[in-house]
């Protein structure tokens, strides 16, 4: 399906193939056939990710159909034409979960020290949203990093189980921001088994929050519910002696389970971890960056306007999202708070501050506003809004998005 339909268009698409009339699917999700109608035309938007997949369910399509595909990156002379393909292909090539797979021959491993900078490179440009950067890497990293495990030994080995957890770590999140989920999930899990196996906690509770971000990704909000409060369990004895580490993977493992709870549309539970969350938050006394969690006092703040919006309190998002002040944390996470306020914005009917804070939020991340289904979305619903001619700004924000 071409990536330029809005998501209201894909449910319809969907919707005929299935063979169902729009009464039939409206009853399904219990809403009015004049309603779906009126999603199916791009005469309202759907806001929240809870009714997406609602209807999702009905058609029995994954959440990612309706969202939009994976988006293809940009070739170029530097980095060739091999990006997600190649990421996929090391994620699957069975030499990599096989120790007969050892080829005899083979150089001296890369020592964790090495890979453990290598991978902090990675999650640089993550952060960065240097996205095209990060899948480039990965392919080889993930190779070095299976090859040093499997010529470890004792502690050696359990700190080169530690960065492929890591590695592993990186792969599930930029997947997540590319629509990959299926290939996100695939990360995550193996990549916890590592991190279990490296006996490391801050690495297993770090894969831990990637696998309920996968859960999210993959549409299964009780699930990384669940997975929020079970593995916050297993911490209860530590957190009095917490480290700024751990105390920080603990607090993004209750933004990623708020997340969960919103889209579930648990009012209560959405509250509860965002209160566990302020408390981490406030322990650590101030936005940091402990183990590439960009976590902190602002990072919550986020994630109430975010949750805000999934459980549609808009006005609370309008409220707190546009006055707060994300400089200090990484590019990553200022620009996906600037698509949580634009998408807010836009619902409120403020189209042109919408519009403003995606463009501003382009300036500073290109290839994330490009890959992320939020943006594409929104300037899809306000070109189709428009009565007349879109403006210049609009027509040549959608070229660079690749949806016109």
């Amino acid at each position: 399906m071409a990536s330029n339909l809005t998501i209201g268009q894909r449910i319809a698409w969907y919707r005929r193939r299935r063979g169902l009339s729009q009464e039939v699917l409206a009853g399904l999700v219990g809403r009015t056939t004049d309603w779906l109608s009126k999603v199916e035309n791009d005469r309202i938007s759907l806001d929240r990710l809870s009714v997406i997949k609602s209807i999702a369910n009905a058609l029995d399509v994954s959440l990612g159909d309706l969202l939009a595909e994976p988006s293809l990156f940009e070739w170029s002379d530097d980095r060739g034409s091999h990006s997600i393909p190649a990421l996929r292909a090391a994620l699957t090539d069975y030499r990599q979960l096989s120790p007969m797979a050892v080829r005899i021959g083979q150089e001296e491993p890369p020592s964790s020290a090495g890979l453990a900078s290598e991978i902090a490179e990675v999650w640089k440009a993550y952060q960065s949203s240097l996205y095209t950067k990060v899948v480039e890497r990965l392919p080889v990293l993930l190779a070095e990093a299976h090859h040093a495990e499997r010529f470890s030994h004792g502690d050696a080995r359990h700190a080169a189980l530690g960065v492929l957890g890591q590695v592993y770590h990186a792969a599930a999140s930029i997947l997540t921001k590319v629509g990959e989920a299926d290939l996100a999930w695939i990360a995550a899990e193996r990549g916890l088994a590592y991190a279990q196996e490296s006996r490391s906690q801050v690495v297993t509770v770090s894969l831990l929050r990637s696998v309920t971000h996968a859960l999210l990704a993959n549409g299964r909000y009780d699930a990384a519910i669940q997975l929020t409060s079970d593995a916050a369990a297993l911490l209860d004895d530590d957190l009095p002696k917490a480290t700024p580490d751990l105390l920080s993977v603990y607090g993004t493992l209750f933004l990623a389970g708020s997340m969960a709870a919103a889209r579930a549309e648990d009012r209560a539970t959405t509250r509860a971890f965002l209160a566990e969350a302020q408390e981490s938050a406030t322990r650590l006394g101030t936005d940091a960056n402990h183990a590439w969690t960009a976590f902190g006092p602002t990072n919550v703040a986020i994630h109430r306007v975010a949750t805000a919006i999934e459980l549609g309190d808009i006005q609370v998002a309008i409220d707190i999202g546009p006055k707060l002040d994300t400089s200090a944390l990484p590019i990553e996470r200022r620009v996906r708070h600037a698509l949580a306020v634009a998408h807010a914005l836009s619902l409120w009917n403020r189209t042109d501050e919408a519009l403003a804070t995606l463009l501003d939020a382009e300036k500073m991340a290109p290839e994330q506003v490009r890959y992320h289904y939020l943006g594409r979305q929104l300037v899809l619903s306000w070109i189709r809004r428009q009565k007349g001619k879109p403006s210049f700004q609009l027509t040549d924000l959608a070229r660079r998005l690749r949806i016109v």
